[in-house]
């Protein structure tokens, strides 16, 4: 995941916060050169197993919180996203689909 002011890059949409996360460190390029996010010295990530990131990483932000997988992969249909849901994330930190309420 790139890392951007101290923290993993994000985005809030429709009032769930998405952590950009890349399979590989090819997919994280293709990401960073479409954004242009090309600082001196490369782009800062740090590498976490998938499972950490659902399980201890999106219920520790206290929101609801996604994962979107190879973003800059989307127009070539390689992005996957992973919503707070339960079955994806801890049942603490999934949200009701019908809802949009915490379901725990």
């Amino acid at each position: 995941m790139p890392l951007h002011e101290g923290g993993l890059l994000s985005v809030v949409r429709d009032g769930v916060r998405w952590i950009y996360a890349f399979s590989d460190e090819q997919a994280l390029a293709r990401f960073a050169a479409h954004w242009e996010l090309r600082p001196s010295g490369g782009v800062e990530y740090q590498a976490l197993h998938g499972a950490r990131l659902l399980d201890v990483v999106v219920p520790a932000t206290g929101e609801p919180t996604g994962i979107a997988l190879d973003v800059a992969d989307a127009e070539a249909g390689g992005c996957l996203l992973f919503p707070p849901v339960r079955g994806i994330v801890p049942e603490a930190a999934a949200v009701d689909v019908s809802t949009g309420e915490a379901t725990a």
